[in-house]
This record gives C-alpha cells, sequence and structure tokens, in this order.
C-alpha cells in the first residue's frame, strides 16, 4: 500500500500544490488494518474548491492509480473545503468524491462535483481519531472536533441509502449497520470486524450467523470470491429489522434530555 499512497500524494500535490492544507489516512488503514477488500481512504483539507480543469485531472489520475492494475488497491479520495468545515457546522459539502464503485460513470464521462455529505461528521471523526497526516499538520490543527449529536444525527441518515443497496453490497451493509448500532450505544467509532464482534455478543442466537459470515467475509475474502448460501440469504432480512431496531431504540436514547443529577 505504501507505494499506492505515494503516488495518491504526488496526484494530490501536483494537482492543488500549496492549496492542499493536508492529507489524511483513515478508514481500515488506521482502524484496524487493512483487509483484503479494503479500500485506501485518504481524505484532503483544501485552502478552496476544486475547479474544472482541477477536477478533471484529479478524476484521471486516480483512474489510473485505483484499482485498475494489477495488485492495486481500489482508493476512496474525499476533498473538502477547510473554511466549510471549520468552524464545525451540520450539513457539510464534499467537494470532490473518488470511489471506485463509481468506476463506471466516470468512465463514461462524469466528474465529481460539490454535493452535500452528511457522512463527513463520521469520516472526520475518524480523521481526528487516527490521527495519520500523510502531509500537513496533524488534522487536530486543521479540523474542529464534530459533536456527539451530529456522529448521530449523520449515522442515522445512512441508514436509507444502506438499505437500498442490501441485495447488491450484503456484507458491507451489515457490518455498517453494525457500526451504526454500536456508534449510537457507545459512542464509539470502532472498526467493522470490531463493531461486528460487540453487534454478535448482544443479538439472540437466531440473528448472528448472517453478520459472522459477513465478518468472515471482510476478514478473508475479496468481493469476487464472496458466496452466500440461500439458508444465509433468507437470514438477512430479519436480521437487518433486528438491528434497525436496535438502531432506532438507541437513536431515541440519544435525544432524549438527560436529567440533572442535582435536587
Amino acid at each position: 500500500m505504501a507505494d499506492q499512497v505515494q503516488e495518491i500524494v504526488g496526484l494530490v500535490g501536483k494537482v492543488l500544490g500549496p492549496e492542499a492544507i493536508g492529507s489524511y489516512l483513515h478508514g481500515s488503514s488506521v482502524l484496524g488494518g487493512l483487509k483484503p477488500a479494503s479500500d485506501v481512504d485518504v481524505l484532503v483539507v483544501s485552502r478552496r474548491g476544486l475547479d474544472e480543469r482541477e477536477r478533471r485531472a484529479l478524476l484521471a489520475g486516480l483512474l489510473g492509480i485505483s484499482g485498475s492494475r494489477n495488485g492495486a488497491r481500489p482508493v476512496e479520495l474525499t476533498v473538502v473545503v477547510q473554511a466549510e468545515l471549520r468552524p464545525w457546522r451540520y450539513g457539510p459539502t464534499c467537494n470532490f468524491l473518488y470511489g471506485e464503485w463509481l468506476r463506471a460513470e466516470y468512465e463514461a464521462g462524469e466528474v465529481p462535483r460539490p454535493e452535500p455529505t452528511p457522512d463527513l461528521a463520521l469520516l472526520i471523526t475518524m480523521v481526528l481519531a487516527g490521527n495519520h497526516p500523510l502531509t500537513g499538520p496533524p488534522p487536530a490543527e486543521v479540523l474542529d472536533r464534530v459533536p456527539q449529536a451530529d456522529v448521530v444525527r449523520a449515522s442515522v441518515a445512512g441508514v436509507p441509502g444502506l438499505l437500498g443497496d442490501l441485495d447488491g453490497d450484503t456484507r458491507n451493509v451489515l457490518l455498517t449497520l453494525a457500526r451504526v448500532w454500536t456508534t449510537l450505544a457507545t459512542g464509539q467509532i470502532r472498526s467493522k470486524d470490531a463493531a461486528a464482534d460487540w453487534a454478535l455478543a448482544r443479538l439472540p442466537p437466531e440473528h448472528r450467523p448472517v453478520l459472522e459470515h459477513a465478518r468472515q467475509l471482510y476478514l478473508n475474502w475479496r468481493y469476487c470470491d464472496e458466496t452466500w448460501s440461500d439458508e444465509l440469504r433468507a437470514q438477512v432480512r430479519p436480521h437487518v429489522d433486528r438491528v434497525r431496531v436496535e438502531i432506532d431504540r438507541n437513536r431515541d436514547s440519544c435525544r432524549r434530555p438527560r436529567r440533572s443529577r442535582r435536587g
């Protein structure tokens, strides 16, 4: 991965130059280690938004770096504008996002544009916790801490989109739902396998097999080698329904005001 990270850093430096305040590794790389299908996740904090030439140059470079050569990992690269995040306010905008799952759209001519991205609340929290600068100062000098209420809000906001991907991306949806539940209940954003461990210890036995299978796939298998038996497929929806109950219960608990101990 080190060579690929250096290519990403070099590309960002070439395209943005001094406008890039810092680049930060996050995701599996700093939350428990890369797994067979893990992306290389990088956040770039910029002084300003990218212009059209920069968008196209960054996209062209990433198409060559990300998962397109033998042995290369998929890359997820996010560019944000510091002034839009500091001071922190909810409703953040991602200025540029590259993800390998969007390769077909990029190769058809689509160019990443700015768009509202609630998930940035989670991403920034992970960047600050990981504290792994590739270039620039430590992330705490560049980004504000996200209030826990906004971490909860962003976690819940992503659930409907996850459910829409359940059939096509089953392992990641199950693991991410486990992470949402864990985050709401504990206040910590854990790695996918650690979140699955936490959830498995709290699920009834009949709802554990599909999450355990997703966890094993995440730890050991690439997507092209993934298999699900008909028996496990039949258990996916009941499992998701149970986890959603737990997510809703913990969300409501987070929203409930705490009573003062005085008096």
